[in-house]
């Protein structure tokens, strides 16, 4: 491999990685589960779920977002071990969750990732969630669309009294 394909290839991945943020931020599950080979697999072994195909990986992020009041994530740069048409890879993260039942999550996460060159490009072949730290104590602050419905509710003359 070149110097020039390995570049290339990097560059790939680190957009799938991005794609993967992104399409989660926008609830985007389609084009979520379209970032995975026809068979791959996500994990996050700290709550037992394993997801794997592409339907049940839809599925199953379909689902978390319904438990979400908002949900940021971040992730940065990590590792890449180019393996021909394999690589492995590792990402760090940062999220910012509140739930609707009013429990609030912040993590710092590392993503371990294996990687499978398709027709279609780059696509995840497995990616394991790993959680490093976790803080539970309720988030201060909330999502403006959230506040901005409540405050709506509360103008409203015609909304029932809260």
């Amino acid at each position: 491999m070149s110097n020039l394909e390995s570049i290339v290839d990097r560059f790939e991945i680190e957009a799938l990685r991005s794609e993967f943020t992104d399409a989660g931020m926008m609830y985007d599950y389609d084009r979520l589960a379209s970032l995975f080979t026809e068979d791959g697999v996500y994990r996050i072994p700290d709550v037992n779920i394993e997801q794997v195909g592409r339907e049940q990986i839809r599925a199953g992020s379909e689902r978390l977002k319904g438990q979400w009041d908002y949900f940021v994530q971040t992730t940065h740069p990590g590792t890449i071990q180019l393996q021909g048409d394999t690589a492995v890879g590792r990402a760090y993260v940062s999220e910012l969750i509140r739930l609707r039942d009013g429990s609030s999550y912040l993590n710092y996460a590392v993503f371990h990732d294996r990687y499978q060159r398709t027709e279609g490009g780059w696509k995840f072949a497995e990616r394991v969630f790993e959680v490093r730290y976790l803080d539970t104590t309720p988030l201060a602050g909330s999502a403006p669309q959230a506040a901005d419905a409540k405050a709506q509710a509360q103008n409203d003359p015609t909304s029932s009294p809260k």
